[in-house]
């Protein structure tokens, strides 16, 4: 038996996980197979009230300090609720950006005020966050942005453009990179904001992706004020702030993340899916089939072990927090697969197939979203920059404008 910084004891894996399951039994209603996964209008509701029941029930924020809302328990008290809620529906919504991400930069950065008002707040299901880092004329350079935020006496005013932040529309607050000082180099200018989605002057326009969806959206900040207790981390240490964001991200989409609450982001079709997709299309018996359906069962378990592995190794120190970059990288390569053979699977019944049918019309939609998995959480090539340097220690890549100040570098029209 484990203790913790206040010196309580720890609740025993086993009987934590005969407490889950019960109360998910007894609160939380069966999983619907129908859902995609894809958030909109009604789910955000939704998924508050479900984060606000678990909340209640104990079982909130199972990894976050008891100080903020949490649990203060361990990663594998973590895994056993996981286990245990994957027949239940749970506010997946709020894993990713919400929880895994942005809770968890504010876990350690934030000051004390922010963690006790925003962390508790995003506990308890009242509060749902975002992220504005990404800009239109950035691509990966997320240290070359331009959107810009001045003192004016006591407040800053923010200026500029942000894109592809997902679920904005539906979140309260949102993780903001802007510039500024621009007479330093790029990565030494910036600072990290808690803005309020609602504030006067932010406008939120939604994008509609190739699948019909909405969820991301791009936000347009017109002299936005923000008070100085809005600044997260220290004012120009906005690239430290970023950079444990962005580790953050990396492990949610990787899976290693411990502040997701129920199953993995969505990560491909997995082999039980594939099974009842080949029987629903009359093909279990192909052979041929059946050799996809195991060839996407071995990247599953390679897929499971490796993000065991690699947590376990940084936990332990084994390997830097930036060797989630690995499993990242692999997650990808995984989705990649698993929605080809899916797609090689279901045939034309998947793009026949209407929303609301059985799974094979469900293909075609993550199809069309498969090469989404190259970006999410950092390009594939941005992994392979980290891991080659971060992680093997290999030379950096040059960079034209490194060390340079952010006002002399050459720039397009």
């Amino acid at each position: 038996m484990s203790t913790v910084a206040d010196n309580t004891e720890l609740e025993p894996l086993d009987a934590f996980r005969d407490r889950a399951s019960r109360w998910l039994k007894e609160n939380l209603p069966p999983a619907s197979p129908g859902r995609l996964g894809v958030p909109d209008d009604e789910s955000w509701d939704r998924a508050r009230r479900l984060q606000r029941i678990l909340s209640e029930g104990g079982f909130a924020g199972i990894c976050f300090p008891k100080a903020y809302g949490g649990q203060g328990l361990t990663l594998a008290h973590q895994r056993a609720f996981t286990e245990e809620s994957l027949g239940y529906e749970m506010p997946l919504e709020l894993n990713v950006p919400t929880l895994a991400i942005c809770a968890a930069t504010l876990a350690e950065l934030g000051t004390e005020d922010q963690k006790l008002t925003h962390l508790s707040a995003v506990l308890r299901g009242e509060e749902i966050l975002a992220q504005f880092l990404s800009e239109p004329k950035g691509g990966s350079d997320l240290a070359g942005l331009t959107t810009r935020a001045d003192r004016d006496g006591d407040e800053w005013v923010l200026n500029g453009s942000k894109i592809w932040s997902s679920g904005a529309y539906g979140a309260d607050y949102g993780l903001c990179l802007a510039r500024t000082d621009w007479d330093v180099p790029k990565h030494n200018g910036l600072t990290m904001f808690l803005v309020p989605v609602h504030a006067p002057g932010v406008t939120i326009q939604r994008i509609r992706q190739v699948t019909g969806a909405t969820e991301f959206c791009q936000e347009f900040f017109d002299d936005v004020r923000l008070p100085a207790d809005a600044v997260v981390g220290e004012v120009g240490g906005g690239w430290a702030a970023a950079s444990r964001l962005l580790m953050h991200e990396r492990a949610a989409m990787g899976g290693t993340s411990p502040y997701t609450s129920g199953r993995r982001p969505h990560l491909g079709a997995d082999t039980n899916v594939l099974v009842d997709l080949a029987r629903e299309v009359g093909r279990l018996d192909d052979p041929t089939v059946r050799e996809d359906i195991g060839a996407a069962r071995m990247m599953t378990v390679v897929r499971n072990q490796l993000i065991d592995h690699v947590t376990q190794q940084i936990a332990g120190g084994a390997l830097p927090p930036t060797a989630g970059s690995i499993v990242r990288l692999f997650g990808a390569e995984t989705t990649w697969c698993q929605s080809d053979y899916a797609m090689k699977v279901a045939g034309s019944a998947a793009v026949t197939g209407e929303l609301g049918e059985p799974i094979s019309a469900r293909i075609g939609l993550d199809y069309l979203f498969r090469n989404a998995w190259s970006l999410a959480g950092g390009s594939t090539e941005m992994a392979r920059n980290i891991i080659s340097e971060r992680v093997l220690g290999m030379p950096r890549e040059y960079a034209a404008d490194r060390d340079v100040p952010f006002n002399q570098v050459k720039r397009g029209r």
